[in-house]
């Protein structure tokens, strides 16, 4: 048998401890293809993990795809790793590992795990690549450590890149292209951060990115990986954080990438009870294996490191901390101490976020996390799982099931729209209106609100003014911002010709100046997470359908008052603790969003006159469906 293979190592013995550990982060710049130079002769180091392989091949393009000329070496420490360097294989080059298996007869041919770069699918060669680049986002990356995100705003503008915007052509924009269009018109909104359905390489485009093959890649199917670093760098040039959609929960269980690598289920759970995930047709990963939990930990800080992430939100949480999610009674095994927890998934967690909090200050970790489970954003030191913040769905949902009642209704559902306070404190959240709300026949948001044209608008603007009045950071799927009358759909994207018309001209200027709004009044954001930023005027006011509170900041404070009729209430009367001025400084029933313009005169004074239990209170004019943000003054 010929082998051209030389034998060559990039691991260190720490390295392979930590990998059997379950704590290496950076395996990144071990296993996979790596380009170097080995007595003044350039060539390929080629590393994968396949602990039941009794042989395994590098084929490509390179030796057309030739089973028996590049033979890696089995390392002697039983790490499982298989290894070495071939000569004059540089950038760019197809390759996959021919791996025959101890368990059977089969011979499998598998994309890279640790790959850098892809075909474009349907094809599934790996590339080889590097991630070398030169940033320049230095001040962003300086500033992004200093910046304290429990005190300042975050509006995210989630989005999907293939879909976002098309061209003439109808395909989706490049990488290059998203640079320049999708920066300006995300700053010129005024968003803080993009959030990215999954960037990573994934073989069926309708998954939306979530069902991950390359987890170590961009997707090919917009540009390279360095045309990828350049975008990020422009969102960064422009002030504007990226956070990425990140999937440890499952993958799918097709035969080019992870699954039954070797024949011996290596990076899914063997147990179907636990390795399968019956809500996606998915496979799930076995976090009892140190050596998988080292490939997702180092998957999490490689976006982190090699392409200047600024978070990562992490997808279908609860779904990998209980052994029973989705499951039948039957259908799930209970853990040693016969509970439902799944104690693997929940330490792989922990480490997880210490980790990226203790090596990359500034990077924020955020949990799509749907239960009631306890400490989800407390620090692992104190018992919880240490995220910094949490999807808060228990908000979402009862706001949407509020806004869609006819306002007539509304009266007898008062506590479905002033519930959340009772808990918004009990975690740090955001406040998702995501794109899981207008997929699957759920309608687009604006679909949702009743009435005719201009009072779903109303409502889809009352329920936005409301969203950014309540504590939390805010979230916001594209199209939402516009008032898109469909649900999304990968094949069109964004409906943005709907523009010409006033009233979603009207919904996209309340985003951007209420955008704007949070990052000029901190009283808006400065305490989002304490309770001392908050404060009931009145949440009882059911005849009404009115909620009014005051938002506080260390030196500010700013009213919110919502009207869910479509009834002008005027001289309506709130208490308020002291004697001063109020200024209206925003309305969502203005003339310029497409409202009725109810607005209060610039300057309320306070009057001596008793309500809600205090001395003095204003009279203000409540839009219709609308509502009205005012700002304190002594």
């Amino acid at each position: 048998m010929s082998n051209r293979v030389i034998g060559h190592s990039l691991f260190t013995e720490f390295d392979i401890y930590l990998f059997k550990s379950g704590k290496h982060t950076k395996l990144y710049d071990k296993m996979g293809a790596h380009y170097l130079e080995r007595e003044g002769v350039g060539g390929t180091y080629f590393a994968v993990y396949a602990p039941a392989a009794r042989s395994v091949a590098v084929v490509g393009n390179f030796n057309s795809w030739n089973g028996t000329d590049y033979q890696l070496n089995v390392r002697w420490d039983s790490s499982g790793i298989w290894e070495g360097f071939i000569p004059d294989v540089g950038k760019g080059e197809l390759y996959k590992y021919r791996i025959a298996s101890s368990f059977d007869a089969i011979i499998r041919e598998k994309s890279d795990p640790y790959g850098f770069f892809f075909e474009k699918a349907p094809k599934t060669a790996s590339i080889t690549w590097d991630t070398d680049y030169k940033w320049k986002d230095k001040t962003w990356m300086s500033k992004r450590e200093e910046k304290d995100l429990y005190h300042t705003t975050m509006s995210i503008y989630e989005l999907h890149l293939g879909s976002w915007r098309k061209n003439k052509e109808g395909n989706s924009l490049s990488y290059q292209e998203m640079a320049t269009e999708m920066v300006d018109y995300v700053k010129k909104m005024g968003y803080t951060h993009v959030e990215m359905l999954p960037v990573t390489e994934h073989p069926y485009f309708p998954s939306w990115g979530y069902l991950t093959t390359g987890f170590f890649a961009p997707t090919s199917r917009f540009g390279s990986p360095q045309e990828f670093m350049e975008l990020v760098e422009a969102f960064h040039k422009a002030g504007i954080g990226v956070l990425v959609d990140w999937v440890p929960a499952h993958f799918p269980s097709d035969s080019d990438w992870l699954a039954d690598f070797d024949g011996s289920h290596v990076y899914e759970h063997p147990n179907p009870k636990r390795g399968f995930h019956p809500d996606w047709n998915s496979l799930i990963f076995n976090y009892e294996r140190p050596e998988v939990r080292s490939f997702l930990l180092s998957c999490a800080h490689f976006w982190v490191d090699k392409y200047h992430i600024d978070g990562l939100r992490v997808d279908a949480v609860a779904s990998m901390l209980y052994l029973d999610y989705s499951r039948e009674d039957g259908g799930w095994d209970p853990n040693i101490y016969g509970g439902n927890e799944n104690l693997e998934a929940i330490a792989f967690l922990k480490d997880l976020n210490e980790t990226i909090y203790e090596q990359h200050p500034g990077v924020v970790m955020i949990a799509e996390e749907s239960t009631a489970f306890e400490g989800v954003t407390k620090p692992v030191n104190e018992g919880g799982l240490g995220f910094g913040f949490k999807w808060m769905m228990g908000w979402m949902n009862d706001s949407l099931e509020y806004i869609k009642r006819d306002p007539i209704h509304r009266q007898y559902h008062h506590n479905e729209i002033s519930f959340s306070m009772a808990y918004a404190y009990s975690e740090n959240f955001v406040l998702p209106l995501s794109h899981d709300e207008v997929v699957h026949g759920k309608n687009a948001l604006v679909n949702k609100m009743p009435g005719d044209e201009w009072q779903k608008m109303s409502n889809l603007r009352l329920l936005y003014a409301y969203m950014f009045g309540h504590p939390g950071h805010k979230l916001l799927f594209m199209g939402n911002e516009i008032g898109q009358t469909t649900e999304w759909n990968l094949d069109t994207g964004v409906r943005w010709e709907l523009l010409d018309h006033k009233f979603h001209k009207g919904i996209q200027a309340c985003i951007s100046d209420l955008n704007h709004l949070l990052a000029k009044q901190p009283a808006l954001s400065e305490e989002n997470f304490s309770q001392e930023g908050f404060e009931w005027i009145d949440h009882g006011d059911h005849k009404n359908s009115v909620l009014a509170f005051i938002r506080k900041g260390k030196k500010q404070q700013i009213m919110v008052v919502c009207n869910f009729t479509p009834k002008v209430q005027t001289n309506y009367r709130l208490g308020v603790k002291e004697k001063g001025k109020w200024t209206e400084i925003f309305n969502s029933d203005a003339d310029k969003y497409g409202g009725s313009d109810q607005l209060n005169s610039k300057v309320i004074k306070t009057e001596l006159e008793e309500s809600h239990g205090k001395k003095h209170s204003v009279a203000l004019t409540l839009p219709p469906l609308g509502v009205s943000y005012l700002k304190y003054k002594k």
